[in-house]
Formats: C-alpha cells, sequence, structure tokens
C-alpha cells in the first residue's frame, strides 16, 4: 500500500472511496433533552427551574422560550424571552414544543 492510499477516506453513505478534502463533514445536529433535533426559529420548553445570573429572576419549569438560534456549540441555544436579554440556555435543560 503506497502513501497515497492512505489519504483516501470512505464515504459509507455512498459506498465509495474519496479523496482527501472531498469528504463532506458530517453537521452536527443540536439535539434537546428528549433528543429531538432542535432549529432555528422553532420553540423549546424548559424542563426545570432556573435562576438567571443577573436578572434576579427565575424561569419557571415549563416556560415557553420562542425563536431559538443555534450557536456554533452544539450544546447551547440562545433564545429571546420578553424580559431577559441575551439568554443562553444549555440544549439538555430544554425540549422541543
Amino acid at each position: 500500500m503506497s502513501g497515497d492510499d492512505e489519504a483516501y477516506v470512505y464515504d459509507a453513505a455512498t459506498g465509495e472511496w474519496l479523496p482527501p478534502g472531498a469528504a463532506a463533514p458530517e453537521a452536527t445536529a443540536v439535539r434537546d433533552a428528549a433528543g429531538n433535533v432542535l432549529a432555528d426559529g422553532g420553540s423549546v420548553t424548559l424542563i426545570k427551574d432556573f435562576k438567571v445570573k443577573g436578572a434576579n429572576q427565575t424561569l419557571k419549569q415549563g416556560t415557553v422560550i420562542r425563536s431559538i438560534r443555534l450557536t456554533d456549540d452544539s450544546a447551547e441555544i440562545d433564545c429571546r424571552h420578553a424580559t431577559i436579554k441575551g439568554l443562553v440556555l444549555r440544549t439538555e435543560f430544554v425540549r422541543r414544543r
């Protein structure tokens, strides 16, 4: 086996050997606590109470958060809430609505 053969990547989806750099990077799906895939603009529900630092407010379990935005980190989402600006939640504490 020559040095060039080692650089090829096997793509299980197509069953072909692809040259280096030709394999598409796998997009990591952002998932909630139940394993459902989250999408930009979707709504989520909190699965536990949260004390929000700096806002002296508690978000209760069952609170609906609308218009979420996915971030570069698959474990976090940007959220909007009527009384809290710049809210970032961990995906392990939300459920897709």
